[in-house]
């Protein structure tokens, strides 16, 4: 007789290999591949685990305890950024890697031990499955919750913008319509299904949910860069100058958004010159301006590399550019590209869906009020190069 049992608990190490090597080479998890080792292994030995005890033939029916064990799996693949897509083809990975790994004890045995270990892992993985999915629910409603939260406190900051100019409310009116269309719709169509336990935790279902926090996410940026660029005109933004490692000012930035660049098989390259490791400047709004910049040349760029750097100019002054090898800007946008809500057309004369039109638009008020100078060239097809120049002391401040 084959103890599937003891069998599956001799390979609970190399079963998880196997799988978090089949996770990470998964093109359709793209998730996974910004993540680490432990954090993608996450509680699969526990989950397991609980298979183990499911197959041993004193314990079949004590295994729900073991189970309840990964409820937190799918709260963690929520912070971690999963969609529903991608977590349930984590099980369906996983159910084969095990079957893999047990191929040769399941050849020895007979019909009735493979029909009972099959059914078993089975009942296993489809109860982990709808545990994993059931707090992967809970967990994105807490961030819709969250969003709404933070949505409702930016409404007091949003009614001053009514004293705008006309044609940035137009502007604005415009802008708002498609994120809030979307949250509309997939909200209703949620509520319709929620009342239907068929359907209540399924994977399109998680993914209506997804949308909306998508959309919702795309309107709270929206919203707060357009309060950006209203401090700046009105004078609400105030400078705290401090003595700063431009190198590291970067370095810092690069990390946060390397990521992005990764998923579209990008490369950051650095050349920074190593004199300026202390220049007087506002930290948080010179990372800002590089951010923007450096956020806006992966956006658009489709293959290739984003350059950084840094140099020390005559007349006491420093420079930073960042150059790409995207789409590139015509020259008759290159004058209107720091214009709020203004956004360049692609190669196939549409927007980049994710851009709110705004970020160049606050590059342009901090630089200046940095006393700074920015400079484009840009060629269609080529790419784009901005060069911010700033006064290594500023004036009057």
């Amino acid at each position: 007789m084959i103890d599937f049992s003891q069998a599956l608990q001799d390979k609970i190490d190399i079963i998880t290999e196997n799988w978090i090597e089949a996770v990470r080479g998964d093109e359709e998890i793209g998730t996974a591949k910004q993540l680490t080792y432990d954090s993608v292994r996450d509680s699969l030995p526990i989950v397991l685990q609980a298979i183990v005890t499911m197959l041993s033939e004193s314990e079949e029916s004590d295994f729900r305890a073991l189970i309840q064990e990964s409820l937190d799996h799918g709260g963690v693949r929520a912070q971690q950024g999963y969609d529903a897509e991608e977590i349930a083809r984590e099980y369906r990975l996983l159910r084969r890697v095990i079957f893999d790994a047990l191929e040769p004890e399941l050849l020895k045995g007979s019909a009735a031990e493979v029909n009972r270990a099959y059914r078993l892992i089975d009942a296993a993985l489809d109860e982990a499955i709808a545990d994993c999915f059931k707090t992967y629910t809970l967990a994105r409603f807490q961030e819709l919750e969250d969003l709404q939260n933070q949505l409702q406190l930016t409404n007091q900051e949003l009614s001053r913008l009514l004293r705008a100019s006309q044609e940035n409310i137009s502007h604005l009116a415009h802008e708002l319509k498609t994120p809030l269309t979307s949250i509309i719709g997939y909200s209703q169509l949620f509520l319709r299904q929620l009342n239907n336990p068929r359907v209540k935790d399924s994977a399109p279902n998680l993914a209506h949910i997804d949308k909306v926090l998508n959309n919702g996410r795309l309107l709270l940026r929206l919203i707060n860069d357009t309060l950006e660029i209203s401090r700046y005109d009105t004078g609400g933004i105030k400078l705290q100058l401090s003595v700063t490692n431009v190198r590291s000012a970067i370095g810092t930035v690069v990390e946060i958004i390397e990521p992005l660049a990764k998923a579209k098989n990008l490369e950051i390259g650095l050349e920074c010159d190593p004199v300026l490791d202390e220049v007087m400047t506002d930290y948080l709004r010179l990372q800002q301006i590089i951010t923007n910049l450096v956020s806006n040349a992966i956006r658009y760029t489709q293959a290739g590399t984003i350059t950084i750097k840094t140099e020390l100019l005559p007349d006491q002054h420093w420079s930073i550019c960042i150059t790409d090898t995207g789409i590139g800007i015509a020259s008759e946008d290159c004058d209107r590209i720091f214009q709020p809500f203004f956004r360049a057309n692609n190669s196939l004369g549409s927007v980049i869906p994710d851009s709110t039109g705004l970020g160049l638009a606050i590059v342009a008020r901090l630089v200046n009020l940095l006393q700074g100078k920015i400079e484009l060239v840009s060629e269609v097809g080529v790419g784009t190069s901005f060069t911010v120049i700033f006064p290594l002391e500023l004036d009057g401040v």
